[in-house]
């Protein structure tokens, strides 16, 4: 039998599904309330009318072979961030989105890195799965010395295997949600660098005036399809001497959000996830309208939109998260922050919104051609859970 080399993509796609909790980890997990004997669950009563029941899922066939709206026909503007990174933020909180759910943060003098992904697909694949369709505007070497990394679960989107491996050869802590430390340290993190959370659970960073705080979201989890709900996901809350930010990771949405408002607020910047959402998973991601509604039951304030702009994880455009967010959001309760990306922005400045992302609809008249074949060829069988995020 021929044998995959270390080289070999296929021993790559092997080892970036990981690994599952063992021990005492495993041990952590079952007295979880959320776990039911063989995984976790959401246990949180379900808002009505998240989830369409009539509306189909996509198959992965339809969502692989995408449509000219689902990515852009040119390149997103993007800033480099590099010498504004020299200065200090004159507020003392400033953040830097760089595509996706990754965003570096600078709270009071620390600085910390949300869900890192520089990989080129979500995928455990080097040749299928979702292609991101806007690079990192700077890569992993170029970025200051990071105080922190911060996951919130454990899907390809946001926990990428050739991200952890480059970034295992630092000396950086992670912080994480229960059982993600499983796939950390089979990608080379020493155990020591890693603090896993569960929900309600505070970790402040060692030489640091940071912590972190694990909370409530309704998503799952799972990177094939044996392993589904095997580890926690979680919204996070980091917090510095005089600044906090939410961090949604991914979720549907819940009146936990009141409760995390109540218990770990007022929030100076919120995150939340607005892309990849379809009426057969309202329940599980967020979409632009329900962000809004989540914004409002955390307490309102400045906004930032993530997990749009990168990747093609549902069937809508690229563009209408942030197109619908744009045109619903009540400037009396929320005060949208769209940086274009690597842009470095102090939410206390509260800039107005500007639809930065429609240059790329410039050369979209001269796109043209069928869509691409779907790189799964005859079947749907991809060892990948579905949905993907």
């Amino acid at each position: 039998m021929q044998m995959a080399s270390a080289n070999d993509p296929r021993e790559v796609s092997m080892r970036s599904f990981g690994k599952l909790a063992q021990g005492a980890r495993l041990e952590r997990l079952r007295d979880l309330p959320l776990w039911d004997g063989d995984r976790l669950r959401n246990i949180h009563p379900m808002l009505p009318g998240l989830r369409d029941p009539a509306t189909p899922r996509p198959s992965l066939r339809e969502f692989l072979c995408e449509d000219a709206e689902r990515r852009p026909s040119a390149p997103l503007p993007a800033h480099d961030p590099r010498e504004a990174w020299q200065r200090k933020p004159a507020s003392g909180l400033r953040a830097t989105w760089l595509g996706h759910s990754t965003v570096l943060l600078e709270i009071d003098g620390w600085r910390v890195l949300t869900d890192p992904v520089w990989g080129e697909r979500a995928s455990p694949f080097t040749l299928m799965g979702p292609k991101r369709f806007q690079p990192v505007p700077v890569t992993l070497r170029q970025l200051p010395e990071v105080d922190a990394v911060v996951i919130s679960h454990d899907h390809y989107d946001h926990l990428d295997y050739p991200t952890i491996r480059a970034l295992a050869k630092s000396n950086v802590p992670f912080v994480t949600s229960l059982g993600v430390g499983a796939h950390l340290e089979a990608w080379g993190i020493a155990p020591e660098r890693i603090t896993e959370l569960t929900w309600w659970e505070t970790h402040r960073v060692p030489g640091t005036g940071l912590t972190v705080t694990a909370a409530p979201s309704q998503h799952f989890s799972g990177r094939g399809l044996k392993d589904r709900n095997q580890t926690l996901w979680s919204s996070l809350v980091l917090s510095g001497e005089r600044h906090r930010v939410f961090f949604s990771g991914d979720t549907g949405l819940t009146t936990e959000y009141e409760v995390i408002r109540d218990r770990l607020g007022p929030f100076d910047l919120v995150m939340l996830e607005v892309g990849a959402f379809h009426p057969s998973w309202g329940d599980i991601h967020l979409g632009p309208e329900n962000a809004l509604q989540a914004h409002r039951m955390l307490g309102g304030g400045v906004l930032l939109p993530v997990h749009w702009g990168t990747f093609s994880l549902s069937t809508h455009a690229w563009d209408q998260p942030v197109e619908t967010l744009l045109a619903q959001a009540d400037p009396a309760h929320a005060h949208l922050l769209l940086p274009r990306l690597g842009e470095p922005v102090e939410p206390g400045e509260r800039r107005p919104a500007s639809p930065w992302w429609r240059q790329a609809h410039a050369g979209k008249a001269a796109a043209t051609g069928a869509p691409p074949a779907s790189p799964i060829g005859e079947g749907d069988d991809t060892g990948l859970p579905w949905p993907l995020d």
